[in-house]
Order: C-alpha cells, then structure tokens, then sequence
C-alpha cells in the first residue's frame, strides 16, 4: 500500500507538485545522510494559492485566495504566454510564536506561475482585490473574438 500526502486544496492546475515533492524529500534524505542541513530548514516553503481560471466571451479571468494581504504585497507579471503572481504574507506581530497552540495559515513567500490557454492583450490586462480575493481579467487577442458575419438574401 502506498502513502500519499494529504493535500486537502490540490489543484489540477500544477501537474508536478508530486515530482517536486519528490525531489524535495530525496534531497533531504540524501542531505541528512551527508550531515548537510536540509534544505527544508535551510530555506523558507513557499505555498501557493488557491487559484481558478475561466473564460468568458471577452477575457480569460483568474481569480486568486489571498486573505490577510495589501495590494502592495501581490506583484502580478505577463511573460510571454505566462502570468506569474508572487508575494509574500507576513506572520502577525501581535502573537508570539511560542504561545500558539495551532497554526493552520501558510505565512511567507508565495507564488504560481500559470500557463495562459490562449492569447491575451497584455497591455488592457486589469488586477482588483477586494476582500481577500484577487480577480485578474485578462481581454482575448482580438484574432481570439468571434466575429459576426452578416449573411446577405438573395
């Protein structure tokens, strides 16, 4: 029988999670093997966020979970046919960590960069964030938009 870790938000979206994750505990084995501190302790997890993508007639939209951040904490980037967003979430200052008793909420850097399906204008791309939640809309390449073409009686 095997064991498989328990991701209750997995995505559909990130097909490699499980070889990264993969990577990541053979390195550690090997590191602790070697008496090398492990990477895990060496640097900090980045977690990704709960993302969905939908198309509509017009744009191609992404709606991302960040509860508990500023705008000034998400950057948001086109690359070719990539978006990437990226940030970080800090731990909160007013509880000390050596008095919690569970901590269930990802703290530190973030970020998942996705495939964009199809063309998209970069330079009409739009970001608002409200409530926790980052909605990105992204307009079609004009080539993408059905046009209609009038069809004449005779």
């Amino acid at each position: 029988m095997a064991i498989a870790r328990f991701r209750p938000f997995s995505s559909n979206l990130d097909p490699f999670r499980d070889l990264t994750d993969i990577q990541s505990e053979m390195n550690r084995l090997f590191d602790g093997f070697f008496g090398r501190p492990s990477a895990a302790v060496a640097a900090e997890r980045v977690w990704p966020p709960a993302v969905d993508v939908y198309e509509t007639k017009d744009e191609l939209v992404l709606s991302a979970e960040l509860p508990g951040l500023n705008e000034k904490d998400i950057h948001l980037s086109i690359t070719g046919d990539m978006l990437t967003l990226r940030g970080e979430r800090q731990w909160s200052q007013e509880v000390k960590q050596d008095s919690v008793y569970r901590n269930e909420r990802w703290f530190g850097k973030f970020e998942r960069t996705l495939p964009l399906p199809i063309p998209v204008q970069a330079d009409k791309v739009k970001a608002t964030y409200r409530d926790g939640v980052l909605t990105v809309s992204l307009p079609k390449a004009e080539e993408l938009k059905p046009k209609e073409i009038k069809i004449d009686v005779l």
